[in-house]
């Protein structure tokens, strides 16, 4: 017999493929436990411990996307990395103020629930908690039909780390100290509303160029590892993580006054992507202001010590020097010219 009842599913939201979902991510979640009961997921909020460790533990905190990034995994079909970008964004703002990440949440907002979608961007982000040493606790899945059409979504993540007040990174860049550019693992996720204008432009299938394919979903490299290992043996003045603004933008937030990050452009190491971009006739300016154009993470230390921060980084990602720190009211300068070719 037919019913015109109304409910909640018929208007689009699925309650049972929802609990489907957290029962998944109950399941999943267990990889990441540090210090929390795993009833957690599921209820209201979610529980951790203050690490006993610290003396005066700082805490700190980072929320982030992955912006239209989103938009490549759906046309690829491919979601199993989106999660690592998630954390990556978060956490690698965490490690610039020292911290060490502890807790994560994610924020995913989807059209409507399709469990194998879902179950592959967790397992993105259980993946990227490991590689950041962090546990997730938590976080929400909104069904949200008429707000996102078929097959879109979106995500946001929140991290918590702590880190002992005196390892705090702040207030110790001083003249002469050096700039060393970590490598990239390609755009991680930012320019993305850049990049598909010009492959909508160039009418460019991206299934079907295999360049494109891969460099665009490659997720982005998490630094936690490298720079907490770095920050326990007293070896960093500064970082920066080189996101949305480039080298310049995110160089001038960490710079005091009356000091000036000197970078020279023609040290810097460019991928292939990039060197694709610029030959689709943007300027060296805006790809500067918009991609970090194979730089992902800069750190500032003394002289002395450049050494001893080699041994911390895997061949892919060994740093190199771009520049110094000198006195100069400007914050950041930028001479030479990059490599393009």
């Amino acid at each position: 017999m037919k019913t015109n009842k109304l409910t909640y599913q018929r208007s689009g939201v699925n309650i049972k493929q929802a609990d489907k979902f957290v029962n998944f991510i109950k399941s999943i979640t267990k990889k990441t436990n540090k210090s929390v009961d795993f009833k957690n997921i599921g209820g209201f909020g979610a529980i951790t411990e203050v690490p006993n460790n610290l003396k005066k533990p700082q805490i700190v905190t980072s929320t982030d996307g992955v912006g239209t990034k989103i938009e490549i995994a759906n046309e690829l079909n491919k979601f199993d990395t989106i999660g690592i970008d998630l954390v990556a964004m978060c956490v690698n703002d965490l490690i610039v103020q020292g911290a060490k990440p502890h807790l994560f949440l994610d924020y995913i907002s989807i059209d409507k629930i399709k469990l194998n979608k879902l179950k592959k961007i967790v397992k993105g982000i259980v993946k990227g908690c490991e590689l950041a040493n962090c546990s997730l606790v938590g976080g929400e899945t909104a069904e949200m039909p008429g707000t996102y059409s078929n097959g879109k979504f979106d995500l946001a993540g929140f991290a918590v780390g702590f880190v002992e007040k005196k390892k705090i990174l702040i207030n110790k860049i001083k003249k002469n100290d050096i700039i060393l550019a970590i490598p990239s693992n390609g755009l991680h996720s930012n320019g993305y509303s850049l990049v598909r204008h010009i492959i909508k432009k160039q009418k460019i299938k991206i299934k079907n160029n295999m360049f494109l394919k891969k460099e665009l979903i490659k997720p982005t490299k998490i630094y936690v590892n490298e720079i907490l290992k770095l920050n326990d043996k007293n070896l960093l003045n500064g970082c920066a993580n080189i996101t949305g603004g480039g080298l310049k933008d995110n160089l001038k937030r960490i710079v005091p006054k009356n000091l000036c990050a000197e970078i020279d452009l023609n040290k810097i190491k460019i991928f292939e992507i990039f060197k694709w971009l610029k030959k689709s006739k943007i300027s060296e300016k805006e790809m500067l202001n918009t991609f970090n154009c194979g730089v992902g993470f800069c750190i500032i230390i003394s002289p002395n010590n450049l050494k001893k921060v080699y041994k911390y980084f895997s061949a892919n990602y060994k740093p190199y020097v771009i520049g110094k720190i000198t006195n100069n009211s400007r914050r950041v300068k930028l001479s030479g010219k990059i490599n393009w070719k």
